[in-house]
């Protein structure tokens, strides 16, 4: 009995710290470095044609030549230019074309709007004040690194927001994201007709057709307040 007890005691223990680890490194570790163009992030992407996609004939730029696109703090103040405008890198063997504009018509996100863009093996998503890029880049490493485009609490006049990592990788067709980019599959797209679906990690999927251009109300993310405040303002 008590050595059962031992054993159950030292693995709530060890779960305990766990999290404790986990959560620190989700909120508390060091921000990642902002490694997106400054001229991009100050420019207006809701101004351009989605439905005008470059050719990647591999008459410009390397995806490896671009620096890493990553989110702003917590959140972009609006939306920004495309990462990948420079880069003509063909696609790889296995990756299907997703570029464009997307809304959510139907499922469990309706509403949703987001960019992908895409050059040779690189993939970014920008949507909802944050910016996800993963693969070859100029800068930093494969996986996309950066914070989500929520405050979840502040302490004083700082803002904490959660720290994300994965990374994006091809699978018949399917572009599935690992978490922390050795993990579990918890996000996927893929074409179906024309449609971009996005099934998402709270279990949903969400149906998108292609827009040619950001409608106004997404060109500001909304400000969602913190969840929580602790110590004094």
């Amino acid at each position: 009995m008590k050595r059962n007890f031992r054993f159950l005691a030292g693995v709530a223990a060890l779960l305990v710290l766990l999290f404790g680890v986990g959560f620190w490194a989700m909120f508390f570790s060091e921000r990642p470095p902002l490694e997106t163009d400054p001229l991009t992030l100050a420019g207006d992407g809701s101004k351009l044609n989605y439905c005008e996609l470059s050719v990647l004939d591999g008459s410009g730029k390397l995806a490896i030549e671009i620096s890493k696109g990553n989110t702003p703090g917590c959140g972009y103040d609006h939306f920004p230019l495309p990462i990948l405008a420079e880069c003509a890198e063909p696609l790889p063997e296995g990756a299907d074309d997703i570029r464009g504009l997307w809304l959510g018509v139907e499922g469990g996100h309706v509403g949703h709007v987001e960019r992908v863009e895409q050059c040779g093996s690189r993939v970014v998503v920008t949507s909802s004040g944050l910016i996800h890029d993963s693969g070859p880049n100029s800068t930093g490493g494969l996986t996309s690194n950066d914070t989500e485009g929520a405050v979840l609490f502040t302490i004083g006049d700082r803002e904490y927001c959660p720290r994300t990592s994965a990374s994006m990788v091809w699978n018949e067709g399917v572009l599935d994201f690992h978490v922390f980019g050795w993990g579990p599959v918890v996000v996927r797209r893929y074409m179906e007709g024309e449609q971009l679906i996005w099934e998402y990690a709270d279990g949903s999927t969400t149906r998108m057709d292609r827009l040619c251009q950001l409608p106004e109300e997404h060109k500001y993310p909304e400000r969602r307040g913190p969840r929580y405040q602790l110590g004094w303002n």
